[in-house]
């Protein structure tokens, strides 16, 4: 009898130990940072320091300091839920994607390399069952939708403007924080996998072909890059620390 009541006090308090452990995962992701938190707290500083690197001509040291930012403030937020409005199907809200999401800003006035376009519509194709492609334009409908004929339609092509009202939170969020082009990699949680400034620095009179294999593996590499990381980030936002 003894035996039998050791025995169902340890598997109480195994169970007990078990749920609130579980409890304690749950209100640690609660408390995951927004983005836009993270970008306000921590953004002041990096443009402080970043200004005097980049007037001292120092391009590797401006990089390893955005790199830092992201890396260690950024990754693992989670990233506002906005309402897209796309040149094509009205509006997309992110989280009703269910699947990782790769958005990559640009303006129509900021020129893009020959091929980069069409390498993105070619790993579009490449990735369509696994991410949702999202090109954000920061313009006003009507030029969004001039430089959106140019896209496959495996890409969602959406835009944003200060004179619209609705897009002062995206605006602020995104184009006035971080410029463009800049790329986002999220996962399935809308957490922050990695960011991306820029892309590959083609030179001039490269022949197309040349131009469209640099951008598409620069783009790959990332997207590859993507992939392996995309779980990971999840996971370890989700197991809150063992104080017992």
């Amino acid at each position: 009898m003894r035996l039998i009541l050791l025995g169902l006090l340890l598997i109480f308090f195994t169970t007990a130990r078990s749920q609130k452990k579980s409890s304690q995962q749950d209100d640690w992701a609660d408390q995951t940072v927004s983005f836009s938190d993270a970008i306000k707290a921590h953004l002041k500083k990096y443009n402080t320091q970043s200004d005097i690197v980049f007037e001292k001509g120092d391009i590797a040291k401006g990089q390893a300091l955005f790199d830092s930012l992201v890396q260690n403030y950024l990754v693992g937020s989670r990233f506002n839920d906005f309402s897209l409005k796309s040149v094509n199907s009205g509006k997309i809200k992110l989280s009703k994607l269910k699947k990782p999401v790769f958005i990559i800003t640009y303006a129509s006035w900021c020129v893009m390399d020959r091929g980069e376009i069409a390498a993105l519509n070619k790993l579009s194709r490449k990735y369509a069952k696994e991410v949702k492609f999202i090109v954000l334009f920061w313009d006003k409908k009507s030029e969004a939708k001039k430089f959106g004929r140019k896209f496959s339609g495996s890409i969602e092509v959406c835009y944003a403007n200060e004179s619209y009202r609705n897009d002062a939170k995206i605006v602020a969020t995104l184009k006035h924080t971080l410029g463009f082009p800049t790329s986002y990699f999220l996962n399935s949680n809308l957490e922050v996998v990695d960011i991306k400034r820029g892309g590959i620095k083609v030179a001039p009179r490269t022949p197309y072909r040349e131009s469209f294999t640099q951008n598409y593996n620069l783009f790959n590499e990332r997207l590859t890059e993507f992939m392996v990381k995309k779980d990971l980030v999840h996971e370890q936002l989700a197991a809150a620390p063992d104080t017992d």
